[in-house]
């Protein structure tokens, strides 16, 4: 016999329509943010396609859809808004949400395990701009314009070097887990 659910498990989804939009926002904002904080690690990409995510279902969505079937259409869109961000800045899609609507904090000591060792692997292959933009950006958490400022280049240029750098990034740790 399985043992019985948590009860942190269950939610009661009521058949009703939300009165207005900022029902729908207020309702929903909370559980679309962490799960794509869960899927990023970077607060401000969280919020910008949690924004992306609801106004990519403003229009589609109608009021009279049930809270239930709100909840999915928004889950379904921030499928789709996570794909386009990884295929935006890795070159890969990443589409796959489990249904646990929001991460459990992380264990650090299992956080902590051999992502430090990962990323400086990962980061001694890369050539030296490109290391240097995700150490600025990511390791830093500069911002593109400061990271630009510091390395000598544009903006512009400062955007496409990371974009090449996560690339790059992205096939040396895939070749590195194989």
């Amino acid at each position: 016999m399985p043992p019985p659910r948590e009860r942190s498990e269950l939610r009661i989804v009521p058949e009703a329509c939300y009165p207005s939009w900022e029902a729908v926002y207020d309702d929903n904002v909370t559980w679309v943010y962490r799960l794509l904080y869960a899927r990023l690690g970077s607060r401000s990409d969280a919020e910008d396609l949690t924004s992306e995510v609801f106004l990519a279902a403003l229009r589609p969505l109608r009021l009279s859809a049930s809270v239930a079937e709100v909840r999915s259409y928004l889950r379904a869109t921030a499928r789709t808004v996570l794909a386009a961000h990884w295929r935006a800045t890795m070159g890969r899609e990443i589409t796959a949400i489990d249904d646990d609507v929001a991460a459990p904090d992380p264990d650090p000591a299992e956080e902590a395990g051999t992502a430090p060792q990962r990323v400086a692997t990962v980061l001694a292959q890369l050539p030296p701009q490109y290391r240097r933009v995700l150490e600025l950006r990511f390791l830093q958490g500069c911002s593109v314009r400061e990271s630009a400022s510091e390395m000598g280049v544009s903006v512009a240029n400062a955007k496409v070097l990371q974009h090449r750098a996560l690339r790059l990034a992205a096939q040396i740790n895939e070749g590195e887990s194989r």
